[in-house]
């Protein structure tokens, strides 16, 4: 029989394969022993070799439920598959719920069925591709019934996406939020919620009536909206001067505008420091010349502002100059045809047209702002933001879990806010710019005073980024900063020496390769699958209507809108215990890794996807193409500026992301930036300023090669004088 008569038989193949074959539960050796049937500890047995040989009898519905889908998968029969592969989810999340490391998990079920002996350990390969089977049973009974359109691929493709969303973000979020209900000495639950929700330190205005500080979330609100602006002004004025002017440098200048994205987020912190602190250059320097003080007005909204857009324009440039990239010349040449002049064809035309990018780079620098911890723990000084009293109700004194879940509900309802804002202000409009035409027209060269604009907003920035960083990275080349400034490259000895045994193998005896490799591991490892699944939901956000659409969009933005400190303890709670037992292991880093970065490969690919006209796909399955080969044969390679930024920003992330990671690394698995936190604790500034230079050119080069392994959108355009 063929797979096309029997579209559910290979997702029934997997299930059964995965309950019968291979080990339930993780192991400790990794994937070992697949052939787990009669494995002699139960513990490394498949399911079916559990409930047969061991008496699990836990196991035995999974069993039947697979049973029950087996004549939907032979003979088309919907109602089959989706009984039986609801009931075999029902049954494995039922299961690794109800049992844990200590028998039953809730007294209730010990009161019901009496005392139970055996325990089970957390999810491992069988028990996660079993599931992914149930799963994909009950979408491919779905599309039977003619849901998606009867496309089997776009409704397995929501039906992932979504259970990775629920597993990996909606799950440890909600968990973490539950915290807020917690008593607090002697009140009650719902009491001490009121509380805090409603603390004056949240919502005090005294910065309006007194010269006191206002609440905290005003404080994160004003700093989120300048930021936001701010970085996407700055962005777009980098993507014009890359796309449409005649600058000589642009390789360049695209360089070094996504370098704070790929630095450790203490180095800009520690560079304006220098430059801008009490004893930075600049303060010397007018001290010395004009007799004035310029104090400590790095330290608060200022510091935190200067930081967060350096930080963040990157993020903005990135989802920007695909889109400035996809605007049709031959629009612009119809407006200028019409006799619009060069200025009233970019505001009416291009800027209009730029609008989703705009949108969505906004979107995304706003919430990556709501978020931020590294900036404002380092310059905030007394200005708190809502990210800093999340980190000091976790890690405090007081450790009040409850404050902190408080906090980060306060931010979610902002960012959910944001999101809805957003929405209205790119409307329902067309922003279609790439159709199925040819189109070889000129780009229209920038107006004069956009171009005069660009160029006086983007060039001082740049040369403020390169003084930044020289200050930040001279440390690594000095021998102690501040006090001896003798050169030396002791410090990148020390970080990674080589030696060589005596049969000329090289010995890594350096104390920071464990953490680079490491690091370049799992991040390589995220970075595809962050890339990938972004741009399936962007795909299925802007190509698809199906019920929950608007849901899983802004729960795609859950992870980014909540601080890592937050995240990071989500996951612990989370994953410390059945059914997901992953705590201490690589998976839960690279797992933070996708689903705290994936916000950036979506919002890109919204954007992008918004210019290509839906006749593209519409013409392809005409053709008869299935939808899987026209979204990789048509849509992705029109698609490539934001799988590049997907790629880019996910790699990055991975490698520098400091503040989601720093509770859940261990000592098998330590990542490259905590090995830095744990120098600048100890004062060794030298060394960890070093590691970082190497972090840099490392990130550099993984740039260089995405580049060239994805290539350039091929538009059929004709280059032009740029002026």
């Amino acid at each position: 029989m063929s797979l096309a008569r029997a579209p559910g038989l290979p997702a029934w193949l997997l299930a059964a394969l995965a309950a019968t074959l291979l080990p339930w539960h993780m192991q400790q050796d990794g994937v070992a022993g697949l052939f787990a049937l009669r494995a002699e500890e139960a513990d490394a047995a498949s399911a079916l070799g559990q409930a047969w040989f061991h008496g699990r009898f836990w196991f035995w519905p999974v069993l039947a439920a697979l049973a029950l889908a087996l004549p939907g998968a032979l003979a088309r029969r919907s109602v089959f598959l989706l009984a039986g592969g609801g009931l075999g989810l029902l049954a494995i999340v039922a299961q690794g719920f109800a049992i844990g490391i200590q028998g039953w998990s809730w007294p209730f079920l010990e009161a019901w069925f009496g005392p139970l002996e055996e325990r089970q350990f957390g999810m491992g390969l069988g028990g996660a591709l079993c599931f992914l089977g149930c799963l994909l049973l009950v979408t491919d009974g779905l599309a039977l019934r003619g849901f998606f359109k009867g496309d089997r691929f776009v409704a397995g493709a929501v039906g992932v996406l979504a259970a990775s969303i629920l597993i990996f973000t909606a799950w440890p979020v909600g968990t973490m939020l539950l915290q807020m209900f917690t008593p607090r000495e002697e009140l009650s639950g719902l009491t001490a919620l009121g509380v805090r929700l409603f603390d004056g330190k949240i919502w005090g205005l005294g910065c309006v009536t007194g010269r006191v500080h206002c609440g905290v979330f005003w404080n994160t609100l004003v700093l989120a909206v300048s930021t936001a602006s701010a970085a996407t002004l700055l962005g777009l004025c980098f993507a014009l001067l890359v796309t449409r002017s005649g600058f000589p440098a642009k390789r360049a200048l695209r360089l070094l505008t996504v370098l704070p994205i790929i630095t450790p987020p203490f180095v800009i912190g520690l560079g304006l420091i220098l430059i801008f602190g009490r004893s930075g250059v600049v303060n010397q320097f007018v001290q010395s010349a004009f007799g004035l003080e310029l104090g400590r007005w790095i330290y608060g909204f200022n510091g935190v502002w200067l930081a967060q857009v350096f930080s963040f324009t990157p993020t903005a440039f990135l989802v920007l100059i695909g889109v400035v990239e996809g605007i049709s010349p031959a629009m612009e040449e119809a407006s200028q045809t019409l006799r619009a002049s060069r200025m009233r064809t970019f505001r009416a035309v291009s800027l209009p047209l730029m609008r989703p990018g705009l949108a969505n780079a906004w979107l995304v620098v706003f919430v990556e702002s709501l978020a931020d911890f590294g900036n404002p723990i380092v310059l905030g000084g007394s200005f708190g933001v809502l990210s800093t009293e999340i980190f000091f109700a976790v890690v405090g004194a007081q450790q009040d879990f409850g404050r902190a879940a408080a906090l980060a509900a306060i931010m979610l309802l902002v960012a959910l806010a944001a999101f809805l804002i957003q929405r209205a202000v790119v409307g329902g409009r067309s922003y279609v710019a790439m159709t199925g035409k040819g189109d070889a027209g000129l780009p229209t060269p920038l107006p004069a005073p956009v171009r005069r604009l660009a160029y006086a907003v983007a060039l001082p920035w740049a040369l403020l980024t390169i003084l930044v960083y020289g200050m930040a990275l001279a440390g690594g080349f000095v021998r102690v900063w501040g006090r001896d400034w003798t050169p030396t490259l002791s410090h990148f000895t020390r970080a990674f020496a080589l030696e060589w045994s005596a049969s000329g193998q090289i010995i890594f005896v350096g104390g920071a390769w464990n953490s680079l490799f490491t690091t370049v591991t799992l991040a390589a490892i995220a970075a595809p699958i962050t890339a990938g699944l972004g741009l399936l939901a962007a795909w299925l956000l802007t190509r698809q209507r199906f019920a929950g659409r608007t849901a899983l969009e802004f729960a795609l933005m859950l992870t980014f809108a909540v601080p890592g400190t937050v995240i990071g303890v989500a996951y612990i709670l989370t994953y410390n215990l059945p059914p997901l037992e992953i705590t201490g292991t690589a998976m839960i880093l690279v797992a933070c890794f996708v689903f705290r970065n994936l916000p950036v490969g979506v919002r890109s690919g919204v954007a992008a996807m918004s210019q290509l006209d839906k006749s593209l796909d519409e013409a392809a399955i005409t053709l008869r193409a299935s939808t899987f080969r026209t979204l990789r044969t048509v849509v992705l390679p029109l698609l490539k500026p934001a799988i590049v930024t997907a790629l880019v920003y996910a790699f990055v992330r991975a490698m520098t992301t400091v503040s989601a990671v720093i509770f859940l690394v261990s000592a098998e698995y330590e990542m490259a930036t905590v090995f830095i936190i744990n120098r600048v604790i100890n004062g060794d500034y030298g060394l960890a300023i070093a590691y970082c230079a190497v972090l840099i050119l490392l990130m550099l080069a993984a740039i260089g090669l995405i580049n060239l392994l994805v290539g350039r959108r091929q538009l059929g355009r004709r280059e032009g004088a740029r002026t």
